[in-house]
């Protein structure tokens, strides 16, 4: 019988916790959720299949960012949290050190992989995005958290992933992925345009007319091919 997700606390906000047992592969997937906070459909059976361990914290409308958001804490950021808490959590609980952690999600989740990967390229080392809001500074000033989390619609542009490209130093596996005609498209193109312009490495699929739901298959395919070449490479 497949497993399922269980709930625990990790440093006082909550996760889902898909563990696939002693047997899994000695790497693991966080796995960041949409504005909306739900998970793909087809996540729980496509895990199953690799007995790929995850752990899917919550974090409402905080964009994953190095922003406070009170919603989420009024002290500490998302992307402090996944990199601290959740890492150390992941790293005491099955013995998988940071570089054998991939990030990855979907919307909001996917932007916020990318962008948390391509600012610490030295912990993170596969990253993979489905429909990331890469252009989310469009936003501000809707009413949206963005407008408590940035003083102006530029202070987030300069926060978006597609401004966290180095040209030196990056994630050494990247994918993204967007169906045209998706409303976060034209951000998707952006950066993979950015990316091919300064040489950095990475898979780009922009053409597919898979719906997002269905492109968890080839990204997670991506994901587990990556960490085990990661995997081999620090043994």
């Amino acid at each position: 019988m497949a497993p399922d997700w269980k709930r625990v606390s990790i440093a006082g906000h909550e996760a889902n916790v898909f563990d696939t047992g002693p047997t899994s592969p000695p790497f693991s997937l966080i796995w960041l959720h949409d504005e909306v906070g739900d998970r793909p459909a087809s996540l729980t059976n496509e895990l199953a299949r690799r007995r790929l361990r995850c752990v899917a914290p919550f974090a409402p409308a905080c964009w994953w960012s190095d922003r406070i958001t009170p919603a989420f804490d009024q002290n500490q950021t998302a992307e402090t949290h996944l990199l601290d808490d959740v890492m150390n959590w992941i790293a005491t609980e099955w013995n998988i050190a940071a570089r054998g952690v991939a990030i990855a999600g979907i919307g909001m989740g996917g932007q916020g992989a990318l962008r948390i990967g391509l600012r610490h390229p030295q912990t993170i080392s596969v990253v993979a995005s489905i429909a990331g809001a890469f252009d989310f500074h469009e936003q501000y000033g809707t009413g949206s958290p963005l407008d408590a989390m940035y003083p102006s619609r530029e202070h987030a542009r300069q926060g978006t992933a597609i401004l966290q490209v180095h040209g030196y130093h990056w994630p050494a596996h990247i994918h993204i992925a967007c169906p045209p005609g998706h409303r976060w498209y034209r951000g998707n193109d952006r950066l993979h345009e950015k990316l091919s312009a300064l040489g950095v490495p990475h898979a780009a699929d922009l053409d597919s007319a898979l719906s997002p739901d269905a492109l968890l298959v080839p990204m997670l395919d991506f994901v587990v091919a990556a960490c085990e070449r990661e995997s081999r490479r620090l043994m």
